[in-house]
């Protein structure tokens, strides 16, 4: 795109001396020649226009006039009617680059990468069109620096939200905005143990690093199986932890549903033992086999933070996220957050709460739980058709399900084969706290991988089954 630069002068730092021996001409020059010398103006610069400089120096513009004359006689300027004072010297020579040593990532054909929604159906029309609203609307106040719990009209739109999509009882008092979920993470883990908890359980298998998140925060961690049911919440009462993240509604990475049953054990730990669920809805807006589930905030507002962001229903980059607060958490995670950096870009939190009034968040959920169900049930069909001694769970819900490979299979060899042949799979070990490999299972997502591609790369899987037993 060409840009129409007239008018429009580059700065350049340059200063003079006047009780210095040497005339001010001898050192605007000397200056200008040091910087092309040494590669700070380059081959093609431009400069800032006579009147600027001689403006920011305090001279007569004769005399800048005359400096670059006389540069340019030299072969370090040229000018041009319409555009301006260029540098005209070639790039001083350097010292030769030595070659990268850097080993270059290896490119795969098929990434079944987890958590990546599909960026290729970003609604960027519509994102488009709802900042341009946003720039219509916003104040004085919103250019400012961001104070509190984040932009009032987003933290009441999300409220609106939660309550009508996710069953969930809050008030917009207590939503917290937040730069994405691993911020809003680290905001919660330091409020925490400000508040006195000094242990935090996690779910095993579970989200990779939330373990080394609560260690940069003060608190100790400890890992709590999951099972065919969600959380075990007998073996969470037999730590000391007075806080769990949970992933209740489509468990990361096993894909299961934490039970009706352990739902309320979950709640009744927390009240006996005064302590917090941390709820992770990080996919629950994709389902297709069951009613939606509600979120667990909705039975016990005065015990569970539920946090979310827009990371997999519309990109990462966007980096906009939510934390709903119990009441005597609010102000202690109002603190943290602006003690660990401010809070996410006001324009952004603006824009978003005007996709979500629009009706358009929601209208681009509909098209994306299309597209999620069409490519799962060719995941399913793929896997039946070319690794039928493999079978798939945890596909209820969310952008990714597990492979379950046969129990004498090697999941890391598995793993590694399919990566010689450019596709990328992802062992489960890779979320346990031990990183046994046992039972071997496969986490593969299918957010961002085309229809071609699902195909192609179960067809590596089933070859690479089959070549184990030959």
């Amino acid at each position: 795109m060409a840009v129409d630069w007239v008018g429009i002068g580059p700065e350049l730092l340059l200063s003079v001396d006047r009780s210095a021996p040497r005339t001010l001409g001898s050192q605007i020059q000397q200056q200008l020649r040091d910087a092309i010398r040494n590669g700070r103006l380059t081959n093609g610069e431009r400069l800032p226009s006579s009147r600027e400089l001689a403006t920011q120096l305090d001279v007569s513009r004769g005399m800048v006039v005359e400096c670059y004359t006389q540069l340019e006689s030299e072969g370090y300027l040229a000018s041009h009617i319409g555009s301006g004072t260029h540098v005209a010297y070639p790039a001083p020579a350097t010292a030769p680059i030595p070659p990268d040593t850097t080993t270059t990532p290896p490119r795969f054909d098929v990434d079944f990468e987890y958590g990546v929604p599909d960026l290729a159906r970003f609604p960027i029309r519509d994102w488009a069109w709802a900042l341009s609203i946003a720039t219509k609307t916003i104040t004085l106040g919103d250019l400012g620096d961001e104070t509190g719990a984040g932009n009032s009209v987003l933290r009441d739109v999300i409220a609106g939200y939660l309550r009508r999509v996710r069953a969930s009882t809050i008030a917009a008092d207590h939503v917290v905005t937040c730069p994405g979920f691993r911020h809003g993470l680290n905001v919660v883990f330091h409020a925490l143990a400000s508040a006195g908890v000094t242990t935090v359980a996690l779910e095993d298998p579970g989200p990779v690093d939330h373990d080394i998140i609560a260690s940069r925060a003060g608190l100790n961690s400890v890992a709590v199986p999951v099972d065919e049911d969600g959380i075990d919440v007998d073996a969470l009462s037999a730590t000391a932890a007075r806080a769990v993240v949970v992933t209740p509604a489509h468990q990361c990475p096993t894909g299961v549903a934490l039970s009706p049953r352990r739902r309320q054990q979950l709640i009744e730990w927390a009240r006996s033992t005064d302590a917090y669920v941390i709820e992770d809805d990080y996919d629950a807006e994709f389902r297709y086999d069951r009613q939606p589930v509600g979120s667990i905030q909705g039975l016990a507002p005065d015990r569970v933070l539920a946090m979310g962001s827009v990371s997999k229903t519309l990109a990462l980059t966007l980096r906009l996220g939510w934390i709903t607060t119990p009441p005597d958490l609010t102000d202690t995670i109002v603190t943290e957050k602006q003690l660990l950096g401010r809070g996410a870009p006001g324009l952004d939190q603006l824009a978003l709460a005007t996709l979500i009034e629009s009706g358009r968040f929601d209208k681009h959920l509909r098209h994306m739980r299309s597209v999620y169900a069409r490519r799962r049930t060719i995941l399913a069909d793929a896997l039946a058709a070319h690794a039928p001694t493999a079978h798939l769970s945890g596909m209820a819900a969310g952008c990714h399900a597990v492979i379950e490979l046969p129990a004498d299979t090697d999941e890391q060899h598995v793993v590694e084969a399919c990566a010689a042949r450019a596709v990328r799979v992802y062992g489960m070990s890779g979320y346990r706290t031990n990183h046994t490999t046992h039972p071997p299972q496969l986490v593969v997502g299918f957010g961002s991988v085309s229809e071609q591609a699902i195909n192609h790369g179960i067809h590596i899987l089933g070859d690479t089954l089959r070549s184990r037993r030959t």
